[in-house]
């Protein structure tokens, strides 16, 4: 069964990377660890993750093209016995894909909550005359 892309139309050129990251992120169905966007002041917006249980180190957070993607693993401790394992202690990762003009401010980690702070910046408009040549 082949599948339909909005990208295919000929009016819509060179937006093949973008189809692969809707791809890829329409398959992100893992909702671990939950997560918060909230709209700040002034363009700004900050995503909430709730990465109780993890520590600063355990957590890496990195730019990687247009994707904001978080990592969380945590080291295993042989030491500890549970009798009862409710907090989940998996690895995850969460990418968020940014739009030309957002830019990551920082980041902190509060009470189990790791903040990520964006800014949207206004995008110029481009626009320019081509010259035809002539035969």
């Amino acid at each position: 069964m082949s599948r339909i892309s909005y990208f295919n139309h000929p009016l819509l050129l060179g937006f093949d990377e973008l189809e692969r990251t809707l791809d890829r992120i329409s398959k992100q169905a893992d909702n671990y660890p939950p997560y918060n966007i909230e709209e700040r002041a002034n363009g700004r917006l900050r995503i909430t993750l709730a990465v109780a249980g993890f520590a600063a180190d355990d957590l890496d957070i990195r730019l990687e093209e247009n994707q904001l993607v978080v990592r969380g693993r945590q080291a295993e401790n042989g030491e500890r016995v549970f009798v009862h394992r409710g907090i989940a202690a998996r690895q995850f990762q969460k990418a968020f894909v940014l739009a030309e003009g957002v830019e990551v401010e920082g980041a902190s980690l509060e009470n189990g909550l790791l903040h990520v702070d964006l800014l949207k910046r206004p995008v110029a408009s481009q626009e320019r005359r081509i010259e035809i040549r002539r035969a």
